[in-house]
């Protein structure tokens, strides 16, 4: 296989010459706070500008253009400040790293564990984050993915509204406490995935605009104008996310990164006249981090979220795209249609976009083709939707989850499933997930049933900012029928206080039970070796009974698994015949039951979820 060729930066490297494009500036002065030094910054080719003389680590500093006001580095690895303050020269190479012999973690099977540092745990840091690690590491993830830490306003907030794509928040520790993180993390056996945001910006501490043409009005996204990722000045602003993705990996060992909302990436380059055609920005992403990792020797992955149901996202940037995006090359993406068709036959919700996938057999559907809107019609979005998935796809190139930030976060009050399902119901909905031939991943506190919400909140200094978002919020749901102090206030301090784990839950009996239940099924997971398999599973389904069967790869000595889940009220008596769904189902072999019970004959009882398994197939 001939190596592809190294990603090559048209921007200068970071460096302690702090160097910075500010194609719009006539001149540019650096301005050392500690000292009151203004000095003239030096030109060079291409619209960059550097430091006549290296600044120190650890050295404060700000630009200032056409002796303007003082403003942040753009490309800044530290904002001891936060994001209206100066940068601060930092020196990856002085990290110190105890993980030279870590083999990297690929991300296709792999149990990803999703966590938001700032309510993981009660002191909201990485390095309190890295005290539980044990905790993931005995619950067998592979893969910790950590909500965006990049440089966002205020203490609080998720981080998708960052603006320092090159800083690590200030309130979670810094740069050096990312570093601390992944090398506890790879000690454990973990790696580990950052959440990054490339589709937009947040409105305060965005000082880009200010140096160069960051941003375009061609096109428009929800948060406003896009990135300018296709028209002039575009190859800078290329380089700016591209080295950006490049050094997370590169500097803070990082594995993986997911791609925020790739669908509000616009480029159309190949289709513009206004710049030279050029692949599109993911593609190009796809092939520098591939030669990264043939280069490191290790494997990285990217993982998208995409609303696309389009699989032209992670096919090989070499290859024809199968639909109209073009093929990115992205290691996986999210799988929404899986969430909400499990959702609604878990939780009987079919408001909103639930309404098409609370339909009979859309489970069957999701499970056996990834999308259930594959071209068809989609009622939330008035049109025709999506592409088939090719034959042939590899289904853990789906990242598939009954919880995520999104799907939690995004409801009014933030409830968990675990709010107002049984402890039946949710043990039925793990097992569909962590025994599924996709990528599972799980949300934090999901594993031990927690009740606690997880909730919107920002933390915006700005009057009129903090209360648009407060509004917003509540306009947002109150076309639902919620009243405005129904829905938490993002700007309450209480409203991120009620969203931290509780880690004395897991102790307590009822969720000390339903965490044995994740280990088992996640041991199970890996002692039939699911996370390999890449072969798509078969559902059968009845009104109150789920059966979900994964075959053994054709040649090898793998065990047959079936799944089979009743979803019957559970009024203390009765029964499903599981002979109707399950080829001779006297022959299989219990691994797990959530009653605790093994199996009589072919009846499975009301309330339970079973791990079937068979290592001869019947003959047919």
């Amino acid at each position: 296989m001939t190596p592809r060729p190294a990603w090559r930066s048209p921007a200068l490297p970071v460096g302690p010459h702090v160097p910075v494009w500010a194609p719009q500036a006539g001149r540019v002065s650096l301005h050392l706070p500690a000292t009151g030094e203004v000095t003239a910054m030096e030109a060079r080719e291409g619209d960059w500008w550097v430091s006549p003389r290296p600044l120190p680590a650890g050295t404060d500093y700000a630009y200032r253009l056409d002796d303007g006001d003082d403003l942040p580095d753009p490309r800044s690895a530290w904002q001891p400040d936060g994001v209206h303050g100066p940068s601060r020269v930092f020196d990856a190479s002085r990290l110190e790293w105890t993980d030279d012999g870590w083999p990297g973690r690929d991300l296709l099977g792999a149990v990803i564990y999703e966590l938001h540092v700032g309510t993981f745990t009660p002191e909201g840091t990485l390095d309190a984050a890295a005290q539980r690690l044990a905790h993931l590491a005995g619950l067998g993830v592979d893969l910790v993915e950590l909500m965006p830490v990049a440089g966002f306003p205020g203490r609080a907030g998720w981080g998708y509204d960052g603006v320092d794509l090159w800083a690590v928040h200030e309130a979670y520790g810094g740069p050096a406490a990312l570093a601390r993180f992944v090398d506890a993390a790879h000690a454990a056996g973990i790696g580990v995935c950052l959440d990054v945001v490339y589709n937009h910006l947040g409105p305060s501490g965005n000082y880009l605009g200010r140096f160069g043409p960051y941003f375009t009005a061609v096109h428009e996204t929800p948060w406003g104008s896009a990135v300018n990722y296709d028209q002039p000045g575009c190859e800078q602003v290329r380089a700016f996310v591209i080295d950006s993705a490049l050094r997370w990996l590169t500097d803070f060992h990082v594995d993986a990164l997911r791609l925020d909302a790739i669908h509000e990436i616009r480029d159309d380059a190949e289709r513009s006249s206004a710049v030279e055609p050029h692949p599109h920005l993911l593609a190009e992403l796809s092939d520098a981090v591939a030669s990264l990792s043939e280069r490191l020797g290790r494997p990285l992955s990217l993982v998208a979220e995409s609303d696309l149901n389009d699989a032209g996202v992670i096919t090989p940037t070499h290859a024809d795209p199968p639909f109209r995006m073009p093929s990115l090359g992205m290691t996986a993406q999210w799988a929404d249609d899986v969430h909400h068709a499990l959702h609604a036959r878990i939780t009987g919700e079919s408001q909103g976009y639930y309404k098409d996938f609370a339909v009979p057999k859309a489970l069957s559907r999701v499970y056996e083709r990834a999308f259930l809107h594959d071209g068809s019609w989609s009622s939330f979005r008035g049109r025709s939707w999506g592409a088939p998935v090719p034959a042939g796809t590899d289904p853990r190139r789906f990242v598939v989850f009954g919880s995520d930030h999104d799907q939690v976060g995004n409801r009014a009050t933030g409830d968990r499933p675990a709010a107002s399902l049984s402890d039946g119901r949710l043990a039925a909905e793990a097992a569909l997930i962590l025994l599924s031939p996709f990528t599972p991943m799980l949300f934090m506190g999901e594993e031990w049933g927690t009740r606690r919400p997880f909730q919107f909140f920002t933390d915006h200094a700005e009057t009129e900012l903090a209360q648009a978002v407060t509004q917003g919020r509540r306009d947002e749901f109150a076309s639902f029928g919620w009243e405005a102090d129904e829905v938490p206030d993002p700007q309450d301090r209480s409203t991120v206080e009620a969203s931290v784990l509780d880690w004395d839950e897991p102790e307590a009996p009822a969720h000390a039970r339903v965490l044995a239940w994740y280990r088992d099924l996640i041991a199970l997971r890996r002692r039939l070796g699911l996370g390999e398999r890449a072969l798509w599973p078969r559902v059968r389904e009845t009104d109150d009974v789920i059966v979900l069967t994964l075959p053994p790869r054709p040649g090898r000595d793998d065990a047959e698994l079936v799944v089979a889940v009743s979803l019957a009220p559970a009024d203390g008596s009765g029964g499903a015949d599981l002979a109707a769904l399950v080829p001779d189902v006297d022959g299989l072999d219990l691994a797990l039951s959530w009653l605790g019970a093994p199996l009589t004959g072919p009846v499975l009882r009301v309330g339970d979820t079973l791990a079937l398994t068979r290592r001869d197939r019947p003959r047919l």
